[in-house]
């Protein structure tokens, strides 16, 4: 593996106060696909994903169901684990903001560091808090006196707190996004994000009184005092590489090159996360890649309308290439998607069932029939390698902007190709006719097939799998022994044949 060639992504971590929603598995499944491109294209990738556990939600969350709030969020952290294995993740770490060995001594660090800076300071606070984001909000954020998000009304709080200095940093942080020094994904989310900002970030309560906030890791040398989520949970992306005794692995992987985040944090990560690495003098992350949210059926997901999603049961229904499959395809990049029943299923039917799936059973019914272990290529050949090596492009070019949407359009061109292909020269008759033409033709077909099994191993990684045991390859990816036309004529025996991905009868 290429020694200099190091990529570090993050996803945000997930609020511990409840189970696993669509909207955390669609950003843990687009985190996982471009981490799964970068170690396929040899970079040496880390992968992190963790759960915030601190905050009023969470203690209020455990009394309600009689439990401390370490039982909760322990109970909870470890459905986030688990999805691991659910969603096929490919994660090298899970960082919970409660691991007092890790992530506390790294918190404690950070905010010491700011204090050196002199940006820290103590004062009277008072502002309208929303408990559901664990915010202050100003008058001009809400929508009819209520929070925007949670459609609930704010509490005034009046309190002697410790605040950051944002605003010293807000100048700087415009220029740094405005430059591209910081690269925010998609550009419409950078505009989005820049409008607010020039209008100048503000200082931050950067803490709670104990007495509010029973719940959460102590500020340094105040025990009256407890650290605001700020300081705490955005640390973690340096906590879980070793940040408090700067360990290899942090100098190694620091800064990370990407945070995937959802667009109603974006000032948190895009001001506040900047604003504290520019006063701790600590190198900046390279890119931030916002997606949207996720709704069913087109409405909003709401434990009180009854419509939220549990991507575990889906998982168990349909798999968890199914489910991948659906949501890189149906989200653009950076915009609101919707998990739609009936479209699932058509999606599943018409993309993964007949064009995929019948592609890969009759090229192996048809090799297999015939006997063919001698692998030639014929002048028809040039055809298919130039199809491929237009696919490669803008696969490579989507997937290096991130744009996962594309990149699986993309890989579907090759898919459907090879699909007319077989259809337009009929490779079952062609081989009675003109037995040559006919395995050269089955040849060329099980070549592309391999490289649609290298295509589709970021975004549906067990088919892939399962594709190169059915077409005799390695489950693991070599790209640079793969990169190329014509390694087919190296195969001597096909795998088992497997029925990939058996239709759904809808009602």
């Amino acid at each position: 593996m290429s020694l200099n060639k190091k990529f570090y992504i993050t996803s945000a971590i997930a609020y511990a106060n409840s189970l696993p929603h669509m909207g955390h598995a669609m950003e843990f499944i687009l985190t996982d696909s471009i981490a799964r491109y970068k170690r396929m294209m040899d970079f040496d990738t880390f992968f992190l994903i963790g759960t915030d556990e601190h905050g009023v939600k969470i203690y209020n969350t455990a009394l309600k169901n009689n439990l401390k709030p370490q039982e909760l969020v322990d109970k909870n952290s470890n459905l986030f684990r688990n999805l691991k294995d659910v969603l096929s993740l490919s994660n090298d770490d899970f960082i919970q903001t409660t691991d007092k060995d890790r992530h506390w001594p790294a918190v404690q660090k950070m905010w010491n560091l700011l204090l050196d800076n002199d940006d820290i300071y103590q004062k009277e606070y008072e502002g309208l808090y929303c408990e559901g984001c664990e915010a202050f909000m100003k008058e001009k954020d809400l929508v009819d006196g209520k929070c925007p998000v949670h459609k609930k009304e704010l509490s005034l709080v009046k309190e002697f707190n410790y605040f950051f200095k944002l605003s010293k940093y807000s100048d700087k942080i415009v220029d740094l996004i405005e430059s591209g020094e910081v690269k925010i994904i998609p550009d419409f989310r950078k505009n989005e994000f820049l409008n607010i900002a020039k209008e100048g970030l503000h200082d931050i309560s950067f803490s709670r009184s104990r007495s509010a906030l029973p719940w959460g890791i102590d500020v340094p040398n105040d025990k009256d005092q407890v650290m605001y989520v700020w300081c705490d949970a955005l640390t973690n992306y340096i906590s879980a590489i070793g940040f408090d005794k700067e360990t290899e692995q942090f100098k190694k992987y620091w800064p990370a090159d990407m945070h995937v985040i959802g667009k109603d944090i974006v000032r948190f990560h895009a001001g506040i996360w900047l604003g504290m690495l520019l006063s701790a003098k600590l190198p900046l992350p390279k890119s931030i890649l916002i997606h949207g949210f996720v709704t069913h059926n087109g409405e909003k997901m709401s434990k009180t309308i009854g419509n939220v999603i549990d991507p575990v049961k889906v998982v168990e229904e349909y798999g968890s290439d199914s489910l991948r499959h659906y949501l890189l395809r149906e989200i653009p990049l950076g915009k609101d998607g919707d998990y739609n029943d009936k479209l699932f299923i058509e999606r599943y039917n018409a993309h993964l069932a007949n064009n995929l799936g019948n592609l890969v059973n009759r090229v192996y019914t048809l090799v297999s029939r015939n006997e063919i272990n001698n692998f030639t290529f014929d002048k028809n050949s040039l055809i298919y390698k130039k199809k491929v090596d237009e696919i490669w492009k803008k696969y490579i070019l989507n997937m290096d902007n991130s744009d996962i949407h594309e990149a699986i359009l993309t890989t579907w061109e090759l898919i459907d190709f090879a699909n007319k292909a077989m259809e337009e020269y009929k490779p079952w008759a062609l081989i009675k006719d003109n037995k040559e033409e006919g395995i050269a033709l089955l040849c060329n077909l099980l070549e592309v097939l391999r490289h649609i099994s290298i295509l589709i191993s970021p975004f549906i990684p067990l088919s892939s799998e399962k594709i190169r045991n059915i077409i005799g390859l390695s489950k693991e990816i070599d790209i640079k022994n793969e990169n190329g036309w014509g390694l087919a004529k190296n195969w001597t025996t096909l795998g088992e044949q497997e029925i990939l991905f058996p239709r759904i009868e809808s009602d």
